[in-house]
């Protein structure tokens, strides 16, 4: 991690020496070529495409989960446990290109374009779904089995059981399946860049196409030279402070469960 931030810090100081950094915030738009390095209107479309896709795995996920221990005949469980860890082995490329010829159209007859925030939320949402489902399915199957013996000497339904008992002892292991999904989304950028039009704007709805700082760094490394190169090498910075954000906040959390 040093040594990759390192790496990173020494990419971006020719243009940070020249331009410093608060340019990549306050400029008019993002034109490289002309000295304008706005990234503002991409962070916007990496945090709102990775909080929607974080909204919508974080309770299917759980739910999930919570069908395979508590619920489902244990074949279907088995089976239901096979086909996530088939969509979590599926390479981002093939969900980018799903989206790309199946989920774009579809968003395209409801409202046009159809390459949009909408289809890159809901590509990461499948992406990132196995995730917090498999970690939530661990985390409840460590759960001791005295607590659930316990609750039915109480008289709680199963549900109740659920509720009050399995999700607050399996809170932890949840929180890590939050973290690594929220990781994960932030650093997908294959089947982003195949769905979110990657046009630089602020999104004002769900429908509007966006670019994100991993698309962005995609699509213009190949080419980008000089000052724009470097500050393509921001754009990593900056994902990468996101990143080292999540897990301190993580940390702290953590901590301050233990002392709890």
């Amino acid at each position: 991690m040093l040594l990759i931030t390192l790496f990173l810090v020494w990419e971006t100081l020719p243009v940070l020496r020249q331009v410093g950094f608060r340019p990549f915030f306050t400029d008019p738009s993002w034109h490289p070529t002309e000295a304008l390095y706005n990234l503002t209107p991409m962070l916007w479309g990496t945090l709102f495409a990775t909080a929607g896709s974080v909204m919508l795995a974080t309770p299917l996920g759980i739910l999930s989960a919570i069908f395979c221990q508590y619920y489902a005949p244990a074949g279907i469980a088995h089976l239901y446990r096979r086909l996530i860890e088939l969509l979590a082995g599926i390479p981002s490329v093939v969900y980018g290109f799903w989206g790309l010829v199946t989920l774009v159209p579809l968003i395209g007859r409801l409202h046009p374009p159809g390459p949009s925030l909408l289809a890159g939320i809901l590509i990461l949402t499948i992406m990132i779904l196995p995730t917090v489902a498999l970690t939530a399915d661990a985390s409840f199957a460590k759960v001791p089995h005295i607590y659930l013996q316990g609750a039915a000497s109480l008289g709680l339904s199963r549900w109740g059981t659920i509720w009050g008992i399995v999700i607050p002892a399996a809170k932890s292991g949840l929180f890590t399946g939050v973290i690594l999904e929220t990781g994960r989304a932030i650093g997908e950028t294959m089947a982003v860049l195949m769905v979110c039009g990657n046009v630089v704007q602020t999104p004002h709805s769900v429908f509007d196409p966006i670019r994100t700082l991993t698309a962005n760094i995609a699509l213009e490394m190949a080419y980008a030279l000089g000052d724009h190169r470097s500050a393509l090498f921001v754009s990593g910075l900056i994902l990468m402070g996101m990143v080292t954000a999540l897990v301190v906040t993580a940390d702290a959390i953590a901590q301050e469960e233990s002392h709890g």
